[in-house]
């Protein structure tokens, strides 16, 4: 079994030592949702540069099964990761309201291919719950649950989900700063 970075580093939240639960500090504000199956994620809105049809992604050899190839954006190179499968998800044949969400942490980009893109919704702080640790553990992709109206987004922890990936994977993009 291969070990990636993500198995390498610590997590960035820290644990409760009464509890073993996480203590994730995430800040109400506007959040980009969307679906995965019939499940409903969101990320913050500041992180994300655009949003893309499906456009063609060149494999790259030796890259983990989640990287689905890199594309040409406006001369960047930016590495596509397919999200259903970085989450452990079946894969599914892409559809019409398939796209990429172009998202940007610090100097780096990543396109995120995701099933359909839903809405921006506003996502107060006191809304905003620590994920439940089931059987002792808990999801390491999520920052927390958000409520809006009757509905739950799983708000996903960009920098561990997109980021946290091995070397190789984000080196096209080390150098180009964001202009």
């Amino acid at each position: 079994m291969k070990t990636t970075a993500m198995e390498q580093t610590s997590t960035e939240h820290s644990e409760s030592p009464a509890t073993g639960e996480a203590d994730v500090d995430v800040e109400g504000g506007k959040f980009l949702t969307f679906f995965l199956g019939e499940e409903e994620y969101a990320i913050e809105i500041l992180k994300v540069q655009e949003i893309i049809g499906l456009m063609p992604i060149t494999p790259v050899p030796k890259m983990p099964e989640y990287i689905r190839g890199v594309l040409n954006l406006r001369g960047k190179i930016v590495p596509v990761m397919n999200l259903r499968t970085r989450f452990g998800f079946e894969e599914i044949e892409d559809t019409d309201e398939t796209c990429i969400i172009v998202v940007q942490d610090e100097d780096y980009l990543m396109g995120v291919a995701v099933d359909k893109v839903s809405e921006v919704v506003d996502i107060e702080t006191a809304s905003i719950e620590d994920v439940p640790s089931v059987g002792g553990q808990q999801s390491e992709y999520l920052a927390g649950l958000g409520k809006v109206g009757d509905s739950v987004k799983m708000i996903v922890e960009v920098h561990k989900v997109l980021f946290d990936v091995p070397d190789r994977v984000l080196e096209n993009d080390a150098g180009q700063q964001q202009e």
